[in-house]
């Protein structure tokens, strides 16, 4: 009976050391390890990181899956039910050995129809919805964060690499001919800060803005929830965000679907974003999953370039 280790960090900032101090005081004999690449994002579904594949692949009936916390496996309640369903589908228990689920078998099922018991499940989804909302009360106070900034005239990131009176001398030597690589060894800063500051003098933003089409009109979509769920732990810039934040939930029998508002180039991006959904390039589709972006697909797909 094998140990099987995983660990994973979100970016390649941090480091396994804290993990690693969990696994070292659970006394794990003889432990295999399987370290996901650094930065390999939470949003990822389990079941399609590439080390976390590699350790379902390995496993035999009777092997246990270590982790020192279950947010390092997984972020979503589906994605926790989906990840027992495959555990227990091959014989593999799961120990956890931080946090609130370190306490629970969360293996345990019924002795005669096998299914995961309602008291786990019901464990499991209310821990694991606490912890989503953890993480959206956290974003929602960045949010407000950013625009009580703003209100009183302050941008949100990085600070610019050049401001003030520099700014003006950029730009009135690069109308005078001097190039932007010049520019930039002149004022210790890269290419693309002075490419930021003089962006309106170059010959191809006058081409662009002759060329700007007629802006799009926001349209209204029911997203299947688990397209929504997929999304809210992807990677998603600050438009997609503010569309799926404020989209209205419309509960469906045990389900819901999300009621999104936005232009239709935003809908399309979301639909190219939850793609991992299909499967394929080597990694498992799970079919409700798959369903799920299929219909909102096929509610894309009625949208026009000019609509």
């Amino acid at each position: 009976m094998a140990n099987l280790v995983y660990k994973r960090v979100s970016t390649d900032q941090q480091s396994t050391a804290r993990q690693n101090l969990v696994l070292d005081e659970a006394g794990i004999e003889d432990p295999v390890f399987f370290d996901e690449d650094p930065g390999t994002s939470s949003r990822l579904h389990p079941l399609q990181r590439p080390k976390f594949r590699a350790l379902l692949d390995y496993a035999r009936p009777g092997d246990t899956v270590h982790i020192s916390e279950m947010f390092r496996l997984v972020r979503g309640t589906g994605h926790i039910l989906d990840v027992l369903d495959v555990l227990h589908r091959d014989q593999v228990a799961l120990r956890i050995h931080d946090g609130a689920f370190s306490a629970m078998d969360l293996t345990a099922r019924h002795p005669r129809t096998g299914e995961l018991l309602s008291t786990v499940k019901f464990m499991v989804q209310t821990l694991a919805a606490a912890g989503e909302l953890q993480r959206d009360l956290q974003r929602e106070l960045t949010y407000d964060g950013l625009r009580a900034a703003e209100a009183k005239g302050n941008k949100g990131g990085r600070r610019p690499a050049l401001a003030g009176g520099a700014v003006a001398d950029v730009r009135t030597a690069f109308l005078e001919g001097q190039s932007i690589a010049s520019l930039a060894r002149e004022h210790n800063v890269s290419r693309g800060a002075v490419r930021t500051a003089v962006d309106d003098l170059l010959p191809e933003h006058a081409t662009a803005a002759e060329k700007t089409p007629a802006p799009e009109l926001p349209v209204t979509i029911d997203m299947p929830g688990k397209v929504a769920d997929f999304l809210r732990n992807a990677a998603l810039d600050d438009i997609e965000r503010a569309a799926l934040d404020q989209g209205v939930t419309v509960r469906r029998g045990q389900g819901y679907t999300l009621r999104v508002t936005a232009v239709p180039s935003v809908h399309r991006q979301f639909l190219t974003r939850c793609q991992p959904l299909d499967g394929g390039h080597g990694l498992p589709a799970i079919p409700a999953q798959r369903k799920a972006r299929r219909e909102y697909e096929n509610r894309v797909s009625t949208l026009t370039p000019g609509t």
